[in-house]
């Protein structure tokens, strides 16, 4: 069953346009960095993003959106708790996002 993972932040206003770009590509790498631990292949199947171009202006402040694709509950789980790649990830903007919000669906399914 697919699972999508919707990330979206904004940086930090202090932090330098490289910088957040940088942060960006480090996310889109997950997709070839993220290995299964059994497998020892690639199990995030898509992780594509970037900055928020909406003209709708109802972005309540989030600049950046990112999607990432699971096959399943336990890929998803083991990127959110496991993996090392996503963890370092995480622990690089941690100093440089202001606001997140995470939604992920699986799609039909209401």
């Amino acid at each position: 069953m697919t699972i999508y993972h919707i990330v979206l932040f904004k940086f930090k206003d202090l932090v330098p346009a490289e910088e957040g770009k940088a942060a960006c590509n480090r996310l889109l790498d997950l997709c070839t960095k993220c290995i299964h631990p059994t497998t020892q292949k690639n199990y995030v199947k898509f992780i594509g993003g970037g900055k928020d171009n909406s003209p709708e202006g109802l972005q309540n402040g989030l600049s950046h959106a990112f999607i990432a694709q699971f096959e399943n509950e336990d890929d998803r789980k083991y990127y959110l708790e496991e993996d090392p790649a996503h963890k370092e990830f995480v622990a690089s903007i941690k100093d440089i996002i202001e606001k997140i919000q995470v939604v992920d669906f699986t799609p039909n399914v209401f």
